[in-house]
């Protein structure tokens, strides 16, 4: 994804920042130090362990489309931007298997949820705290498969 920021300068983008904060071993890093090469990741989208890096994307929980679609569309260019790159908030970003990810595209939990039923509580969570965080709306359709999903689930 061409829109990861370097936001610290330390050579070492969104992507890899969050790679490197969520490995749950220490990360091998490439020779000049600003990419990740290898680790050991969770994804709590299909329940697996991954160690290699280019197996994963990292997932905007609430994917970028969808934050347009909710209210983002009237955001200025920087603001955007940090939803993007957000790593103050923990959870927003997320590494997950290739598949899992793009499986889900732009998709809202009324027509995606993770395969890994263990995590669908946790994910409900965080997709109302995300749009909460960024004053994002929530269709009838979407906010009525959450609240379906957190009765029966949480």
């Amino acid at each position: 994804m061409s829109s990861w920021k370097d936001a610290d300068g330390d050579c070492i983008n969104t992507r890899h920042e969050v790679l490197q904060a969520t490995s749950l071993v220490t990360p091998v890093m490439s020779e000049n130090g600003c990419n990740v090469v290898q680790g050991r990741w969770y994804d709590p989208y299909t329940g697996q362990f991954y160690d290699n890096p280019q197996d994963l994307d990292i997932d905007h929980v609430v994917p970028l489309a969808e934050a347009h679609r909710s209210g983002a569309n009237l955001w200025e260019r920087g603001k955007k931007q940090a939803f993007a790159n957000d790593l103050g908030n923990i959870g927003f970003l997320l590494p997950v298997y290739k598949s899992a990810n793009r499986s889900k595209g732009d998709k809202d939990p009324a027509d995606w949820m993770p395969q890994n039923s263990d995590y669908h509580c946790e994910y409900l969570s965080l997709w109302i705290s995300i749009k909460e965080e960024y004053s994002l709306s929530m269709d009838a359709r979407e906010k009525d498969s959450i609240e379906k999903m957190r009765i029966k689930s949480c």
